[in-house]
Order: C-alpha cells, then sequence, then structure tokens
C-alpha cells in the first residue's frame, strides 16, 4: 500500500510538472495583442503578389488544413514538453522570437494580399469567410503560419524522439498548412518563403547560443540578489 501511495505521489509530481512547463505557453498571449494593434492598413501596405501567385487557384477546401493549425502547434508542443522538454524550451523561445521579429517587420515593412470573392453557402465557404472576417488582409510578410509551421519540423527533427513516423506526420502536417495558406489567398509566395527562412533562422541561433544566453542572464539575477543582500545588511 506504502509503495503504491509513493507511486501515485510520483506519477501527480510529473503530472505537475508537465503541466506547469506546458503552461508556459501563456506567455505568449501577450505577444498576439501585436498582432491586432498591427494589423491594419493606417502605415500603408505593399502588394507582394507574382505572377505566379496569379497562377495559384483559390480552393476553399484548403481552409481545412489552414485552420487546423491551431491543433497543430498545440499537439506538437505538447508532445515536445512531455518527451524533450529542452527542445520545448528551444522551441517556446524561437516562437517568442518569431513573434516578434514578424511583428517589427508588420511595423517597417506592412504588405497586404488581395481576396478572391467567397461564393457559396458551404460550410467551405462559410470557413473561409468567417477566417477573412476575424483577420484582416495585413500582417502578411512573413506568414505566422508558415513560420510557426516550420518551426515544429526543425523542433521534432532536433528532438530526442524523432522517428521516421513522426518526422513524416509533422512535415505532411506542416506542408498541408503551407500550401493551405496560398491556396485560400491568406498570403502569398514571398510570406511563405520568408516565413520559412524567419523560422530556420531563429531555430539556429536558438538552439547555437541560446543555453549561453540564459546562463549569463541567470548569473545576473543571481548577482543582482546577492548585491541586494548585502546593500539590506548595511
Amino acid at each position: 500500500m506504502e509503495n503504491k501511495i509513493k507511486k501515485e505521489n510520483t506519477s501527480f509530481k510529473v503530472l505537475k510538472n508537465n503541466l506547469a512547463a506546458f503552461c508556459t505557453m501563456l506567455l505568449l498571449a501577450p505577444l498576439n495583442s501585436f498582432y491586432l494593434i498591427l494589423n491594419t492598413p493606417e502605415r500603408g501596405a505593399y502588394n507582394l503578389t507574382t505572377t505566379f501567385d496569379n497562377a495559384i487557384p483559390f480552393v476553399k477546401e484548403f481552409i481545412v488544413p489552414y485552420v487546423a493549425w491551431y491543433g497543430f502547434i498545440f499537439f506538437v508542443m505538447a508532445y515536445l514538453c512531455f518527451k524533450d522538454r529542452r527542445t520545448y524550451y528551444i522551441t517556446l523561445t524561437c516562437y517568442a522570437l518569431g513573434l516578434a521579429s514578424s511583428f517589427i517587420t508588420f511595423y517597417f515593412f506592412q504588405t497586404t494580399v488581395p481576396r478572391p470573392e467567397v461564393m457559396g453557402s458551404d460550410v467551405f465557404s462559410k470557413m473561409v469567410l468567417r477566417i477573412y472576417g476575424a483577420d484582416q488582409p495585413y500582417n502578411c510578410f512573413p506568414s505566422i503560419h508558415v513560420l510557426t509551421s516550420f518551426l515544429m519540423v526543425k523542433a521534432v527533427s532536433a528532438s530526442t524522439f524523432r522517428s521516421t513516423a513522426n518526422l513524416l506526420a509533422v512535415w505532411f502536417s506542416a506542408v498541408m498548412i503551407i500550401v493551405s495558406t496560398l491556396l485560400v489567398k491568406q498570403h502569398v509566395i514571398l510570406d511563405a518563403v520568408s516565413g520559412i527562412i524567419y523560422a530556420d533562422l531563429i531555430f539556429r541561433l536558438v538552439n547555437a547560443y541560446g543555453e549561453n544566453v540564459w546562463s549569463l542572464i541567470k548569473k545576473q539575477i543571481v548577482l543582482l540578489g546577492l548585491k541586494k543582500k548585502l546593500e539590506a545588511k548595511v
């Protein structure tokens, strides 16, 4: 009985620890408010549409993988949190830096994407119209959908639990989401390419130097704490 209680307590502590770590994703919430603030035409907007973009058809059915992005990001981040905590924190840091760098780009280089007229009353048309209504056609370069989807690919590829199966699953999901941004006319090719570049560069930098920077920050915090204690004694 005693062993059983100890086992249950250990399991509870592990679950509590995992949930606490996963809840650090909530720190991204304040950042997202900047998206709404910047998603306006007040600063002017460039149109990066090319002849290749014009040749891409509007396929309303691809609104399904576009919306599935929310579940994809949540599931992969949760999986990382429970399976590889180091990669999870690296990815979370990259996510925050990706949003921040995107918002800075939006502020100085606002772009827009012309939207097609959506005809029909079927479920896919309604989904597209709902997305169009909730998201103004700005904040396009880079595509956050693409940036974060490719970031999930980088994260799983660098994780300790990577396998052929999960790599294929995350690659397939990411590619479907990236393609969907073009087919539902939320983004153009340059938006997608820039999203991939942002994700790749940020992940490389954080993976290479993130732990050193964090160690330096922690050291400064400790030194600051010791300094305050000494001052208090004096």
